[in-house]
């Protein structure tokens, strides 16, 4: 089935994912475009609409962002802070720095009745920006203002040209989504045929094609990723799938024999087990650096896939879990590397596989919506993400067996307390991590020199960004209290309150 697109040209906004979400949300396939290749892209996708993004920059200084106009064609396009002002100074308005920058909630003044603005039903908008739209281009109508931005929404009904000064894709604007629904569906006039059903539909034809009669390796680790492309394959090629789970020893509390259960009883598929506690251990004996125990454990896995050829060389593809920010970050011509992203990588060289991602179009919100499409239950669907290299990077130093006993029994008193209390709403991710650290502390009347525990719940749409989960100060009192008296090792517990940025979610 070929979907409808609407493509998002990125200025370097910093909510432009965003945008491709809430577009989605809405039931509409959206991609997200670097500038420097939007017009190729239009060229070659054709999209049924665009919507250009904000942007850190100005359209007024030299090598600007831009796009060439005329690839814009006849398409309905929605301008967005940058993307409205990128449309004012390419189509003859003009646009000038200003001297009272708008940054936060502003409220819109009157808005021109019948505009795309006006089906607002709350006037308070978000504003990021520092230049300025002073008058529109010719055959555009302002439709709305604010105390100190004379063009906060312009629009040309017969060219379909719209744009908005603030921000309709970010929460803080209450009526942002009716201004995006409106756009997809009353000036586009789209469809709206982006459902997990037709997704799946889709993608099992996609898989057919692709593999056709020979044999796939899908490495699962029990998450909602690997799950979900696990099920996949077993809705599209059941039998030519060969599960490979490897029990490294770094899971959370009681999760390899989740996994174990959940294959057997949900997936039916063609489950191998590599057992490799010690294997891992004595690798990562002896080394702290995180980088460092990300590498080791990645090619730990390749020696696993060494030591089991025998049952896995007949194999000619291997399905990955990559989704769409990773593929989003991958793409970026300005994205430094924060952490080395754990993944299959360095096969060895009898494992000529093709790789197949799947699920490398979707968000984690529609990779979950497809499991429950695909009847995955909902303690696997609903799973918190969990770092491909385990509690290897929540245990800040060595990585020992005793040191991982501590993590696990702290995180599963932790997370067992906020499901006891009612609090997982709204949690993106929760975890244990264990400092390099040791403290003084009296237990028993008795001196004890031992080790802290921090606590992190953090809540996010997409995990680009994410601040702390604000729990009841006698519920971090309860579960603190657990924790020491019930975990050997541990006499001190913190909670991390920090957002993301200027942290990560994961300590390492």
């Amino acid at each position: 089935m070929e979907h409808q697109l609407v493509s998002v040209i990125d200025f370097g906004g910093q909510y432009t994912q965003l945008i491709v979400r809430r577009v989605r949300e809405l039931g509409v396939y959206s991609e997200m475009v670097p500038w420097q290749k939007a017009d190729e892209h239009i060229r070659e996708k054709q999209p049924d609409a665009i919507i250009l993004s904000g942007g850190p920059r100005s359209n007024l200084e030299p090598n600007a962002p831009t796009i060439d106009p005329a690839s814009l064609g006849d398409r309905p396009v929605l301008g967005i802070c940058y993307g409205l002002q990128w449309m004012a100074h390419h189509l003859g308005g003009k646009v000038i720095p200003s001297d009272e920058r708008e940054y936060g909630k502003r409220h819109l003044g009157p808005r021109e009745p019948g505009s795309l603005v006006s089906l607002m039903d709350n006037d308070l908008v978000w504003m990021s920006h520092g230049d300025q739209v002073l008058s529109a281009p010719a055959g555009f109508t302002v439709t709305a203002k604010t105390e100190t931005c004379p063009v906060a929404a312009m629009e040309n009904t017969n060219e379909r040209r719209y744009g908005v000064q603030f921000h309709p894709e970010v929460t803080h604007t209450p009526s942002g989504k009716a201004i995006l629904k409106s756009f997809l569906f009353d000036i586009a006039k789209l469809r709206g045929d982006w459902t997990a059903a037709n997704f799946i539909s889709d993608t099992t034809d996609w898989i057919r094609e692709q593999v056709g009669d020979k044999k796939v390796l899908c490495a699962v680790s029990g998450g909602v990723d690997s799950s979900v492309v696990a099920a996949l394959l077993s809705h599209a090629i059941a039998d030519q799938t060969t599960c490979v789970f490897v029990d490294h020893g770094l899971l959370r509390k009681g999760e390899a024999e989740q996994v174990r259960q959940m294959f057997t009883e949900t997936f039916h598929p063609n489950l191998m087990v590599i057992e490799a506690h010690d294997q891992f251990f004595g690798k990562l004996q002896g080394v702290t650096d995180p980088e460092a125990k990300r590498k080791i454990i990645g090619e730990e896995f390749v020696v696993c896939f060494e030591r089991n050829k025998a049952e896995l060389a007949d194999h000619d593809f291997l399905a990955q879990g990559t989704l769409y920010p990773d593929v989003i970050e991958s793409g970026s011509d300005t994205a430094s590397k924060i952490k080395t992203h754990h993944n299959v990588g360095g096969l060895p060289d009898w494992m000529r596989l093709k790789v197949i991602e799947p699920l490398r179009w979707l968000f984690k919100d529609e990779v979950r919506a497809v499991g429950r499409e695909l009847g995955l239950p909902p303690d696997v669907v609903d799973r918190e993400p969990f770092p491909g290299p385990g509690l290897g990077v929540r245990i800040l130093g060595e990585v020992t067996p005793e040191r991982v006993r501590i993590v696990q029994d702290a995180d599963w008193i932790f997370r067992e307390e906020i499901r006891k209390h009612n609090l997982k709403e709204g949690i993106w991710q929760s975890y244990a991590a264990l400092l390099d650290v040791r403290s003084v502390g009296v237990m028993g009347d008795e001196r004890t020199y031992e080790q802290p525990i921090v606590l992190r719940a953090v809540a996010s749409e997409d995990a680009m960004t994410a601040h702390a989960v604000e729990f009841p100060f006698t519920f971090l009192e309860h579960v603190a209290s657990r924790i020491v008296n019930e975990v050997k090792g541990v006499n001190r517990v913190l909670y991390d309150l920090t957002s993301k940025p200027p942290a990560t979610i994961e300590w390492e």
